[in-house]
């Protein structure tokens, strides 16, 4: 079997109906839908199977339904001797990596990020921030962009996502001037994003703050593979290390890019986007045209996967 690396999506790879396949196909899958409910106290397995996109956009909804659905396709791989030697996940996916390790017990996780989308929700009253994916130029002239938008207030890059695709956040105001300097200063476009907080920049800073004694009471093992972290583009492999980067990624930028070329000069160039969507398959594209990357969310795709990574006859 070949060595595989698995990938973990995070908030906006959601969509109604998500999960339910994988848990009418097989029993584990439904096992982690069922805890879920019973740690959360709430049925969060309703809410991906039957609820409308706007419950799915709230974000104390989104991020445990995303790290449920996540588990759920490690849980169906898994089944088919599928598991992977390294893992990393975009902001939210960076927990769903960290369960597949075995350094977080799926019932903390997805208590914490239930907590964690709540406190990044209320970090700042809605409507006063902002998040703009700013396509076409390079980070460094992007970041001085920022600096000259920012005024009394705050924009930075949040998401260095892949080659030509930074998104920035911040307060609205400066959001919208950084968009309009980009396109100035060479960018083909500035498309804001329909979010609801401006996640990773200094603004998080409360959500950082109330997030900590979350982590702090969790146990954290030490992982049974590297997970590749968001904060440094570098893989972690003690627990203490773990709790610490998720902790600094909340107002940290996401160094995606330079996570998967990590990854990719650690000699791993096969990926399984292991939860809902498609969009970290998208970016890895765009990082290297050699990698391949197998979508893993729905019964069809574990199984193709499977016969592909030799699980299967």
């Amino acid at each position: 079997m070949r060595p595989v690396a698995f990938l973990f999506p995070g908030q906006g790879s959601q969509s109604p109906g998500m999960g339910k396949a994988l848990a009418s196909a097989w029993p584990e899958c439904a096992e982690v839908f069922r805890a879920a409910d019973e740690a959360l106290g709430t049925p969060i397995s309703r809410i991906c199977f039957e609820g409308t996109e706007a419950e799915l956009a709230r974000t104390e909804n989104t991020q445990p339904a995303i790290l449920a659905v996540s588990v759920a396709a490690l849980k169906a791989l898994g089944r088919f001797g599928i598991r992977p030697a390294a893992a990393a996940g975009h902001s939210l996916g960076e927990y769903s990596a960290h369960v597949a390790a075995g350094t977080l017990a799926f019932e903390d996780a997805v208590r914490a990020v239930r907590l964690r989308g709540r406190f990044m929700q209320e970090a700042v009253p809605e409507g006063r921030g902002a998040m703009a994916a700013i396509l076409g130029i390079e980070p460094a002239e992007l970041e001085r962009v920022c600096r000259e938008s920012a005024g009394d207030e705050v924009v930075s890059p949040a998401n260095f996502n892949g080659p030509g695709q930074v998104v920035i956040a911040g307060h609205a105001g400066a959001v919208e001037r950084a968009g309009k300097r980009a396109i100035e200063a060479g960018a083909r476009r500035a498309i804001r994003l329909p979010v609801s907080a401006p996640f990773h920049c200094s603004l998080m800073e409360p959500a950082r703050e109330r997030l900590a004694p979350v982590l702090g009471a969790i146990v954290f093992r030490d992982p049974s593979f590297p997970v590749y972290t968001n904060v440094d583009a570098a893989p972690v492999t003690t627990g203490g290390e773990a709790r610490a980067a998720l902790l600094r990624q909340v107002a940290s930028p996401v160094r995606w890019e330079e996570l998967v070329r990590g990854m990719l000069d650690a000699g791993f160039d096969t990926f399984a986007e292991v939860g809902p969507g498609n969009v970290l398959a998208g970016l890895l594209r765009k990082i290297s045209r050699d990698a391949r990357v197998l979508p893993a969310s729905k019964p069809e795709e574990i199984e193709a996967a499977a016969r592909e990574l030799g699980g299967m006859a």
